[in-house]
């Protein structure tokens, strides 16, 4: 039987799509971004889709047997400051609106998708109060479960939450449970169409970043010496300025007494001016000691050049106009594998250049600007310049689509296209619609 269902925060439409799959019907939905809001009349031209969903009167909302919502993550995103419920643009208070619908209409079940970090929010707290909310509305909610697309055979690692709810005076949860991960190996190739043609190059300064990489590991291998499995933060090459107690309580005096980023000396004549030719992360002054996770990195990468500084030296002079997150590489490969990039997948960051095995893509990114890099691709001729590389490129926007079970959504027509940019933003921030699949189906039917 063909269930209604509304979606709120619908952004690219995941929740339409995998209650479509399963033959239900939408019959409301809301996305605040207007060019979400044209994306999806395109992809669901049957279903109205409304605006900002605190302007519309609940009455307003028809009646419907399942609420869907992948409400605003930002509040309790790691990315993010975590405010959660206190967040300054009101964006946590939504759940509040997702509440008043709830007691209106008092759908038969509730399916919500957010962050795996609002799990742990605010000591738990955040969780705790959506239940109780739900639980006060006389819902019966089980313990949520954080799955990952990665556990289900889809090349993709992206940890969520997910929340099921069911009206309990017309029987509750029933016997559900959520679907059980599988041990499943993935493999990123499984999404990528080498033929594609509309793909975006892999500028020279980006390759020439990761020629320089490839010789720090090509020396690392010609001197017996693993490529370290910490975080490489090439700043602490040669550096020697105290870490035991953050810098921004030191004196300048004292300061001006050690080397800082990359071995250069330190020379400002206060404090501020001597911040500024140390590593970027040891700057902050908000705390007198470091904690201890930054202590051990900073520990390791000194003692890594300390016994390889022969070779190191030579190096550092490569990447001494490299900008502060090009300066930092995570080899995420274990020790078990090719010592080179070209089979890896390869992520520029805010954090560093991270690198991994090609098993499956790590998490879509809100940034474009951090879309996965595929070195190993072989171009199609024709889209290859004389004298231009003719291997690697970045993950396409088809690609990304499909590892969120996208891959027939449409991100334009002939009078409005999505922005390349916001095509991969709004992937990052979709729900994964193979999930959503998933639960839905071991849900709906539990009471039928």
């Amino acid at each position: 039987m063909a269930l209604r269902y509304i979606d709120l925060f619908a952004g690219l439409g995941g929740f339409h799509l995998a209650m479509k799959r399963l033959g239900h019907r939408c019959v409301f939905a809301s996305e605040l971004k207007d060019d979400l809001r044209k994306l999806y009349k395109i992809n669901f031209p049957y279903t109205q889709i409304y605006g900002d969903i605190t302007a519309i009167p609940v009455e307003q909302i028809p009646p419907h047997d399942i609420l869907c919502a992948g409400f605003p993550c930002q509040p309790f995103s790691q990315a993010g400051k975590q405010q959660g419920f206190n967040d300054e643009k009101h964006r946590g208070n939504l759940f509040d609106n997702i509440c008043t619908i709830i007691d209106y209409r008092r759908p038969r079940y509730i399916l919500l998708e957010n962050v795996s970090n609002l799990l742990g929010h605010d000591e738990g707290r955040t969780w705790a109060t959506i239940r109780q909310r739900l639980d006060d509305l006389d819902y019966e909610v089980p313990e949520p479960a954080i799955l990952s697309p990665h556990e289900f055979g889809i090349p993709q690692h992206r940890k969520r939450i997910y929340i099921v709810a069911a009206d309990r005076r017309r029987g509750g949860i029933g016997d559900f449970t959520f679907p059980e991960k599988q041990r499943i190996a993935t493999d990123i190739r499984t999404v990528i169409d080498e033929n594609e043609t509309h793909y975006v190059k892999i500028k020279a300064d980006t390759r020439h970043q990761m020629e320089v990489w490839q010789d720090f590991i090509d020396q690392c291998v010609a001197h017996n010496q693993p490529i370290p499995r910490f975080p490489i933060w090439a700043m602490e090459f040669g550096a020697t300025y105290d870490y035991t107690t953050a810098p921004a309580f030191q004196s300048a005096r004292s300061l001006r007494q050690t080397l800082g980023k990359l071995g250069q000396p330190i020379t400002g004549r206060t404090v501020a001016e001597c911040l500024e030719q140390i590593p970027v992360y040891s700057q902050t002054g908000k705390d007198v000691t470091f904690p201890k996770w930054k202590i051990s990195y900073i520990r390791q990468n000194r003692d890594f050049y300390n016994r390889n500084r022969e070779w190191l030296d030579d190096w550092i002079e490569t990447v001494r106009d490299f900008e502060n997150s090009h300066l930092k590489m995570e080899w995420n490969c274990g020790p078990n594998t090719t010592p080179t990039l070209d089979d890896k997948i390869i992520q520029f960051r805010a954090s560093g250049i991270r690198v991994k095995l090609p098993n499956f893509s790590p998490a879509l990114n809100l940034v474009g600007t951090q879309v996965p890099i595929l070195p190993w691709i072989q171009l199609p001729p024709r889209t290859v310049e004389p004298g231009e590389p003719d291997r690697g490129r970045y993950m396409t926007v088809k690609e990304a689509a499909k590892l969120q079970g996208m891959g027939d959504l449409k991100f334009k027509n002939r009078t409005f296209a999505l922005a390349q940019s916001r095509c991969y933003e709004a992937l990052g921030n979709a729900v994964n619609v193979d999930i959503v699949q998933m639960i839905a189906e071991r849900l709906l039917p539990a009471n039928e």
